[in-house]
């Protein structure tokens, strides 16, 4: 890994106790920390360096067609970017609100 990321991980498991909330740390070639996200959350990071490389591992492959994207600026989860004007791609840019998607599409908590 080079650069720094700020990384999170926000628990959209429909029915758990933690539904909503977010985790943040960060990631860099200076402290490398790593972060396992569980099945079931969400994932998103920032580039708070001028260019950054890392990588992360998947429970499955990629699947674009189930793909959802929250928005980052989704006030009900309150995410603390250490950023004011992100650089979005074209799909952060169209991300929703968490209550905005349909909960049958979200995963179960088990529990």
């Amino acid at each position: 890994m080079t650069g720094e990321v700020f990384d999170v991980a926000v628990d959209v498991r429909v029915g758990s106790p933690t539904f909503g909330r977010w985790y943040g740390t960060v990631l860099s070639e200076t402290n490398k920390h790593q972060l396992y996200i569980p099945s079931g959350y969400a994932h998103g990071f920032c580039v708070t360096s001028p260019e950054a490389i890392f990588a992360y591992k998947c429970t499955e492959s990629y699947r674009p067609d189930v793909e959802l994207t929250i928005a980052y600026d989704d006030p009900a989860l309150g995410v603390q970017w250490p950023v004011s004007s992100p650089t979005l791609s074209k799909k952060d840019i169209a991300g929703r609100r968490l209550a905005d998607i349909d909960p049958a599409s979200l995963p179960r908590y088990p529990g």
